[in-house]
């Protein structure tokens, strides 16, 4: 009997396959390698023939060195947390291809000097927030709401509303992080009810700052009463303490669709000391926490020895940079999408599917800002509906297209998918549909990847 052995490819030889060239320069050597190895112990198994070896190294490895795959948000949440919040737009994602060379982020070409790390950066978000004297920029808002604490703070008080001791994502606390920083929390007023007086007769020698919170993800309402941003600052002022004012969402100016929602330049100009907000959510940016306000709290904030440690990268302020000087974001897109331009797109994409055999309709749907943006805010959209059964594999498909299920139907709502992917969204919903129909429709649906310019509306089922 042949040992088995003898029938293996030598791992030498295997890897001078030219078919395995590419991978080898997208993945690297030793994946590839790792991948021949594995195959080699299924040839030893008898499980595959030596003369599929290579054939098998290809299935197995990945299309790509990331686990990350791209996916098309059909939610109709707009800053999705679990699907990575804002998407980048296309001068944000060249702009990250500069940056990931080397490049002069910390360096000035005309001297041959060190320069202000991160300097543009840092002017495109004072540009964009001109009532800021200073601006700083940390890893998300959570590090600027405890860069904060660690420099106003530390071994103080931050007086804060106990109506705004909110908790976010995964179990995430604010009132734990300010602990974390070293600061004592003082709070004030009721879960509903919290009035000026609370706020004076707590402040005193030990106050390091008052703290505004803006509460993400719920609504309070009925009998309830707060503080706005410029009566704190009044009381501020005239007791000598900082007010900060935590937007969370990232809206830099007043946007008509939100109209409470904080932003920076109100709270800025109504008189907070600073301002901390996210740049992945409405702000359409890289995951970022932004400090805005006065130049000297400012600057003691990026000179405490913590801010080392919250420091972005060149990748996260190129990003930032181009999301602030560049075309509007997908996340600014979305939200301003019209209602009637998004019905057409659904019109043309449920009447190709349709032509073609798939139970596909039309659906008038709401949308949502997300990213704990805006709560009670629904946005009028469009969208196709294909049975419910069907959202598991458009989820597992390639790419993965996530709907969301609806009266019995598998919504996939046009506000969060960018125009230009309406073929994606028509080639995967016919991957699915080619093993639940008939052969002869199924051969015609390759030509649903036609679609192009959105249809005006028509007399669609809803």
């Amino acid at each position: 009997m042949t040992d088995a052995r003898r029938r293996v490819p030598r791992t030498d030889v295997v890897l001078a396959d030219p078919r395995l060239a590419e991978p080898a320069r997208t993945l690297g050597r030793a994946a590839v390698k790792a991948a021949v190895v594995a195959a080699q112990e299924r040839v030893r198994a008898g499980q595959v023939e030596p003369e599929a070896l290579v054939d098998v190294v290809l299935a197995e490895l990945p299309a790509s060195a990331t686990s990350l795959r791209r996916v098309v948000n059909a939610t109709g949440v707009i800053v999705h947390t679990n699907l990575g919040r804002a998407p980048l737009s296309a001068a944000a994602r060249d702009a990250l291809d500069v940056a990931a060379g080397t490049t002069d982020v910390e360096y000035d070409l005309a001297t041959g000097a060190r320069a202000r790390r991160g300097r543009g950066a840092l002017d495109a978000l004072a540009r964009a927030v001109p009532d800021a004297g200073g601006v700083h920029v940390v890893n998300n808002n959570a590090a600027a709401l405890l860069l904060v604490a660690l420099t106003l703070a530390q071994g103080k008080e931050i007086v804060l509303s106990r109506g705004e001791f909110v908790e976010i994502g995964d179990g995430f606390r604010i009132p734990d992080l300010l602990a974390a920083s070293g600061a004592r929390l003082r709070e004030v007023g009721t879960t509903n009810r919290t009035t000026r007086a609370d706020y004076e007769a707590a402040i005193g020698p030990q106050t390091g700052f008052v703290l505004k919170i803006h509460p993400s993800n719920f609504v309070v309402s009925g009998f309830t009463a707060g503080v706005d941003v410029a009566s704190l600052a009044d009381l501020g002022e005239r007791l000598g303490v900082p007010v900060v004012v935590d937007i969370g969402s990232g809206l830099l100016a007043p946007h008509p669709l939100l109209p409470d929602e904080p932003d920076a330049a109100n709270a800025l100009r109504a008189g907070a000391t600073l301002v901390t907000a996210s740049g992945d959510k409405l702000l359409g940016g890289p995951q970022a926490g932004l400090v805005l306000g006065v130049r000297d709290v400012v600057e003691r904030a990026r000179r405490h020895p913590a801010a080392r440690a919250m420091r972005v990268d060149k990748l996260t302020l190129a990003a930032l940079e181009a999301t602030l000087r560049g075309p509007a974001p997908p996340v600014r897109a979305a939200l301003d999408a019209d209602a009637a331009g998004l019905r057409g797109r659904a019109d043309k994409l449920a009447a190709a599917l349709a032509g073609a055999g798939i139970d596909a309709t039309v659906v008038a749907c709401r949308s949502a800002v997300g990213g704990g943006g805006a709560p009670e805010v629904e946005l009028a959209s469009w969208g196709v509906g294909v049975p419910a059964a069907w959202a598991v594999p458009l989820r597992t498909g390639d790419p993965p297209v996530v709907g969301r299920v609806h009266e019995g139907r598998c919504v996939l709502d046009l506000r969060t998918v960018a125009a230009e992917d309406d073929s994606v969204l028509a080639d995967a919903v016919a991957r699915v549909a080619a093993g639940r129909v008939p052969g002869s429709v199924a051969s015609t649906l390759s030509t649903l990847s036609t679609l192009s310019t959105p249809a005006s509306p028509s007399s669609s089922r809803n």
